[in-house]
Protein backbone atom coordinates (compact mmCIF):
# COMPACT_ATOMS: atom_id res chain seq x y z
CA UNK A 1 0.00 0.00 0.00
CA UNK A 2 1.49 3.30 -1.11
CA UNK A 3 0.02 6.46 0.46
CA UNK A 4 2.16 8.68 -1.78
CA UNK A 5 0.45 7.22 -4.85
CA UNK A 6 -2.99 7.85 -3.34
CA UNK A 7 -1.97 11.41 -2.41
CA UNK A 8 -0.69 12.03 -5.94
CA UNK A 9 -3.98 10.80 -7.44
CA UNK A 10 -6.05 12.92 -5.03
CA UNK A 11 -3.89 15.96 -5.81
CA UNK A 12 -4.60 15.28 -9.49
CA UNK A 13 -8.33 15.70 -8.78
CA UNK A 14 -7.62 19.08 -7.15
CA UNK A 15 -5.46 20.09 -10.10
CA UNK A 16 -8.26 19.25 -12.55
CA UNK A 17 -10.72 21.21 -10.40
CA UNK A 18 -8.47 24.29 -10.40
CA UNK A 19 -8.15 24.07 -14.20
CA UNK A 20 -11.92 23.77 -14.66
CA UNK A 21 -12.60 26.65 -12.27
CA UNK A 22 -10.08 28.84 -14.09
CA UNK A 23 -12.32 28.56 -17.16
CA UNK A 24 -15.26 30.09 -15.31
CA UNK A 25 -15.20 33.77 -16.03
CA UNK A 26 -15.77 36.36 -13.40
CA UNK A 27 -16.32 39.37 -15.64
CA UNK A 28 -12.66 39.72 -16.57
CA UNK A 29 -11.25 38.43 -19.82
CA UNK A 30 -8.85 35.52 -19.57
CA UNK A 31 -7.29 33.40 -22.30
CA UNK A 32 -8.03 30.35 -20.14
CA UNK A 33 -11.76 30.95 -20.60
CA UNK A 34 -11.61 29.43 -24.07
CA UNK A 35 -9.57 26.35 -23.08
CA UNK A 36 -12.58 24.00 -22.79
CA UNK A 37 -13.80 24.86 -26.31
CA UNK A 38 -13.34 22.02 -28.79
CA UNK A 39 -13.50 22.83 -32.52
CA UNK A 40 -14.58 20.36 -35.20
CA UNK A 41 -11.77 20.92 -37.70
CA UNK A 42 -9.74 18.73 -40.05
CA UNK A 43 -12.09 15.82 -39.40
CA UNK A 44 -11.62 15.69 -35.62
CA UNK A 45 -12.32 17.62 -32.44
CA UNK A 46 -9.38 19.84 -31.52
CA UNK A 47 -8.82 22.34 -28.70
CA UNK A 48 -9.15 25.92 -29.89
CA UNK A 49 -5.60 26.58 -28.67
CA UNK A 50 -4.30 24.27 -31.42
CA UNK A 51 -6.01 26.30 -34.13
CA UNK A 52 -5.55 29.91 -33.06
CA UNK A 53 -3.62 32.41 -30.97
CA UNK A 54 -5.60 33.74 -28.03
CA UNK A 55 -4.73 37.08 -26.44
CA UNK A 56 -6.28 39.52 -23.98
CA UNK A 57 -5.51 43.10 -25.12
CA UNK A 58 -8.04 44.68 -22.73
CA UNK A 59 -9.69 43.56 -19.47
CA UNK A 60 -13.04 42.96 -21.20
CA UNK A 61 -11.88 41.70 -24.61
CA UNK A 62 -10.43 38.45 -25.90
CA UNK A 63 -8.86 38.30 -29.35
CA UNK A 64 -8.62 35.03 -31.25
CA UNK A 65 -6.48 34.94 -34.38
CA UNK A 66 -7.09 31.79 -36.42
CA UNK A 67 -4.01 30.49 -38.20
CA UNK A 68 -5.84 28.82 -41.11
CA UNK A 69 -8.60 30.79 -42.83
CA UNK A 70 -10.39 27.49 -43.66
CA UNK A 71 -11.03 26.79 -39.96
CA UNK A 72 -12.35 30.28 -39.13
CA UNK A 73 -16.01 29.27 -39.58
CA UNK A 74 -15.62 26.18 -37.38
CA UNK A 75 -13.87 28.20 -34.66
CA UNK A 76 -16.60 30.86 -34.70
CA UNK A 77 -19.31 28.17 -34.51
CA UNK A 78 -17.57 26.45 -31.59
CA UNK A 79 -17.29 29.72 -29.65
CA UNK A 80 -20.94 30.62 -30.26
CA UNK A 81 -22.21 27.15 -29.30
CA UNK A 82 -20.10 26.86 -26.17
CA UNK A 83 -21.79 27.19 -22.79
CA UNK A 84 -19.80 30.38 -22.11
CA UNK A 85 -22.41 32.65 -23.68
CA UNK A 86 -19.89 34.53 -25.82
CA UNK A 87 -20.66 36.28 -29.11
CA UNK A 88 -17.56 36.86 -31.28
CA UNK A 89 -17.25 39.76 -33.73
CA UNK A 90 -15.62 38.36 -36.88
CA UNK A 91 -13.04 40.41 -38.79
CA UNK A 92 -11.57 37.96 -41.29
CA UNK A 93 -9.23 35.64 -39.40
CA UNK A 94 -9.47 37.68 -36.20
CA UNK A 95 -12.32 37.38 -33.71
CA UNK A 96 -12.96 40.03 -31.09
CA UNK A 97 -14.91 38.59 -28.17
CA UNK A 98 -16.30 41.21 -25.80
CA UNK A 99 -16.88 39.97 -22.24
CA UNK A 100 -20.20 41.35 -20.99
CA UNK A 101 -20.82 42.44 -17.40
CA UNK A 102 -22.11 39.59 -15.28
CA UNK A 103 -25.60 40.00 -13.90
CA UNK A 104 -26.78 38.30 -10.70
CA UNK A 105 -28.54 35.49 -12.56
CA UNK A 106 -25.45 34.65 -14.57
CA UNK A 107 -23.29 34.73 -11.45
CA UNK A 108 -25.58 32.19 -9.77
CA UNK A 109 -25.36 29.95 -12.86
CA UNK A 110 -21.57 30.08 -12.60
CA UNK A 111 -21.75 29.21 -8.89
CA UNK A 112 -23.85 26.14 -9.77
CA UNK A 113 -21.33 25.09 -12.41
CA UNK A 114 -18.49 25.54 -9.90
CA UNK A 115 -20.36 23.30 -7.44
CA UNK A 116 -20.73 20.62 -10.14
CA UNK A 117 -16.99 20.75 -10.81
CA UNK A 118 -16.26 20.46 -7.08
CA UNK A 119 -18.62 17.50 -6.68
CA UNK A 120 -16.91 15.78 -9.59
CA UNK A 121 -13.55 16.29 -7.85
CA UNK A 122 -14.95 14.91 -4.57
CA UNK A 123 -16.22 11.84 -6.40
CA UNK A 124 -12.78 11.31 -7.93
CA UNK A 125 -11.18 11.53 -4.48
CA UNK A 126 -13.69 9.02 -3.10
CA UNK A 127 -12.85 6.62 -5.93
CA UNK A 128 -9.18 6.88 -5.03
CA UNK A 129 -10.06 6.20 -1.38
CA UNK A 130 -12.12 3.17 -2.40
CA UNK A 131 -9.22 1.82 -4.46
CA UNK A 132 -6.89 2.28 -1.47
CA UNK A 133 -9.26 0.56 0.97
CA UNK A 134 -9.83 -2.30 -1.48
CA UNK A 135 -6.06 -2.73 -1.78
CA UNK A 136 -5.77 -2.87 2.01
CA UNK A 137 -8.53 -5.47 2.27
CA UNK A 138 -6.87 -7.57 -0.43
CA UNK A 139 -3.49 -7.36 1.32
CA UNK A 140 -5.12 -8.34 4.62
CA UNK A 141 -6.91 -11.25 2.95
CA UNK A 142 -3.68 -12.43 1.28
CA UNK A 143 -1.98 -12.39 4.66
CA UNK A 144 0.67 -9.85 3.66
CA UNK A 145 -0.74 -7.32 6.18
CA UNK A 146 -2.10 -7.79 9.67
CA UNK A 147 -5.60 -6.64 10.62
CA UNK A 148 -4.19 -3.96 12.94
CA UNK A 149 -1.88 -2.60 10.25
CA UNK A 150 -4.74 -2.63 7.79
CA UNK A 151 -6.95 -0.66 10.19
CA UNK A 152 -4.16 1.89 10.83
CA UNK A 153 -3.54 2.34 7.12
CA UNK A 154 -7.25 2.70 6.36
CA UNK A 155 -7.45 5.43 9.02
CA UNK A 156 -4.55 7.21 7.27
CA UNK A 157 -6.31 6.84 3.91
CA UNK A 158 -9.50 8.28 5.42
CA UNK A 159 -7.56 11.20 6.94
CA UNK A 160 -5.92 11.88 3.57
CA UNK A 161 -9.36 11.78 1.93
CA UNK A 162 -10.85 14.17 4.50
CA UNK A 163 -7.95 16.60 4.10
CA UNK A 164 -8.24 16.53 0.30
CA UNK A 165 -12.01 17.10 0.37
CA UNK A 166 -11.47 20.01 2.79
CA UNK A 167 -9.00 21.50 0.29
CA UNK A 168 -11.56 21.05 -2.52
CA UNK A 169 -14.14 22.87 -0.39
CA UNK A 170 -11.67 25.71 0.26
CA UNK A 171 -10.89 26.08 -3.46
CA UNK A 172 -14.64 26.10 -4.21
CA UNK A 173 -15.34 28.70 -1.51
CA UNK A 174 -12.63 30.99 -2.90
CA UNK A 175 -13.99 30.69 -6.45
CA UNK A 176 -17.56 31.23 -5.25
CA UNK A 177 -16.49 34.41 -3.46
CA UNK A 178 -14.69 35.57 -6.61
CA UNK A 179 -17.76 34.88 -8.78
CA UNK A 180 -20.26 36.58 -6.49
CA UNK A 181 -18.06 39.63 -5.82
CA UNK A 182 -19.47 42.62 -7.65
Amino acid sequence: MNLDDLKRRMDGAISVLRTELAGLRTGRASSGMLDPIMVNAYGSHMPITQLATISVPEPRLIMVQVWDRATAGAVEKAIRESSLGLNPVVEGQVFRIPIPELNTERRMEFVKVAHKYAESARISVRHVRRDGIDGLKKAEKDGSMSEDDSRKMSEKVQKLTDDTIAEIDAVLAAKEAEITQI
